[in-house]
């Protein structure tokens, strides 16, 4: 009986190709490619980087499981790490605990619909995933130079407040994982106040379904302005209070400085965006170099690193705040009046007073939120830079109310293959920093 049960549960464990097997079981190309573990280089070019001992002998070496528990791992990843002592030699993700099936549900929801489905998928950068998605159906609709100028600044400045959120909440996160404890609540302290204001404007603190094909769900509230101010000119001390506590700290440099580190090119060749791409100095940014919106209006900074490190990632996520600070403030003042939906009734519900009033309106209401509206065949991709790099909505359409195909190009789901390259040769007490630098989010992994 015993046997049995010990059958059943390695079988309930067991990942298949995704487990890091032992190295007797492994040819050596097999090795090599693992401990290179890049994309679209030669096999000539992984060897070089692969500067770890060839075959250091099974009883010298001992593989982990690092996960699937969520602490550390920013939710339920699992590791499988092959040590020597404390040196880790190999790293393999295996994912998949989350998995939700969002890309086929969002085949079975209507475009109107969708954004309830995709706001779940980064759920620290909701708005941006809502985005994503509007954007890809108002090309696929040929309404996307249709929309008013109101609802574009009022998705830019929904956007921004989501980055810094995004990114008080990385603060917080990466204190905790590294021992500033009290970063955690200061991190989480901040980004109450973002949130508050969402829930203010949207009425939900986090996957709002506010932005839409069309434009946005409502107007901006009474005050919100005020509320905004509040928000930037309380973050900016604040600010200057991280980088007392961690920046210039010798114990957090000593913990992130040196750790993790990524070249250009090899973060190109694994496809890594965001500012882990950002942090080998490579200034590449979608709000810049593939602009949106209006962000070719705005004046920001693309930060860089120099060194591709875990200390790089977080300077730069720090210093992104800022830059989101500076763009919210312009759009104060660039915001315009107007409609904050396009006026067409082919995507448009009506207002809801006019419910009241009319019939046709009832029965107009009732079609758009029950069949949808039908969107012309085609297919398109549309990119934005999501606080974690670029996020990607990939729709194919048959002429149906609903997606024919949906693909999410997620930039975690990407960022998390750089892992085993960031942690080879390191130390197993850095890998939590590492798993931190990333700022993975499994829902979007998952996805």
């Amino acid at each position: 009986m015993s046997d049995l049960l010990s059958t059943v549960v390695s079988a309930g464990t067991f990942e298949g190709n995704q487990e890091l097997r032992s190295r007797s079981e492994l040819t050596a190309k097999e090795v090599m490619r693992e401990v290179g573990a890049v994309l679209r280089m030669s096999e000539a070019d992984v060897a070089l980087l692969a500067e770890v001992e060839a075959d250091p002998g099974e009883d010298q070496t001992m593989i982990i499981n690092m996960g699937p528990q969520h602490p550390s791992t920013h939710g339920v990843l699992r590791l499988m790490l092959e040590l020597k002592g404390e040196t880790v030699l190999r790293c393999k993700p295996i994912i998949g605990y989350l998995h939700t099936g969002m890309e086929k549900t969002g085949e079975s929801l209507t475009f109107m619909q969708g954004g309830t489905n995709v706001t779940r998928m980064d759920y620290a950068s909701p708005l941006n995933n809502e985005l994503v998605f509007s954007m890809a159906t108002e090309k696929l609709l040929g309404i996307d130079g249709d929309i008013p100028e109101r609802a574009v600044w009022m998705r830019m400045l929904l956007s921004e407040m989501n980055r810094m959120s995004s990114h008080l909440l990385f603060m917080a996160s990466n204190g905790m994982d590294i021992g500033a404890v009290s970063m955690m609540l200061y991190g989480w302290r901040e980004r109450e106040e973002v949130l508050r204001f969402f829930q203010k404007v949207t009425g939900l603190r986090m996957n709002h379904n506010f932005i839409r094909p069309g434009g946005v769900a409502a107007d901006l509230p009474a005050g919100w302005r005020d509320d905004v101010l509040e928000i930037l000119e309380m973050l900016g001390p604040r600010l200057e209070e991280y980088d007392t506590l961690m920046t210039g700290q010798p114990i957090w440099r000593e913990r992130l400085q040196g750790v993790g580190v990524i070249t250009r090119d090899e973060a190109i060749a694994l496809g890594a965006t965001g500012p882990i791409l950002r942090s080998t100095g490579l200034a590449w940014d979608l709000l810049r170099d593939m602009p949106y919106l209006h962000y070719n209006e705005v004046e920001f900074d693309v930060i860089v690193g120099s060194y591709g490190d875990a200390f790089d990632r977080y300077a730069i996520r720090l210093a992104e705040i800022r830059e989101s600070m500076r763009i919210v403030r312009q759009i104060l003042d660039k915001m315009p009046g107007g409609d904050y939906r396009i006026q067409n009734k082919k995507v448009t519900p009506p207002p809801r007073a006019r419910i009241d009033e009319s019939m046709e309106a009832l029965i107009h209401h009732f079609k758009i939120f029950t069949e949808g509206f039908k969107v012309p065949e085609g297919e398109v991709y549309v990119a934005i830079e999501s606080p974690r790099g670029e996020i990607g909505c990939y729709i194919a359409s048959d002429g149906s109310a609903t997606p024919y195909r949906m693909h999410v190009r997620a930039p975690s789901f990407v960022n998390v293959q750089a892992l085993p390259h960031m942690m080879r040769g390191g130390l197993v007490a850095d890998a939590v920093a590492v798993i931190s630098s990333v700022d993975p989010v499994l829902g979007e992994v998952d996805r």
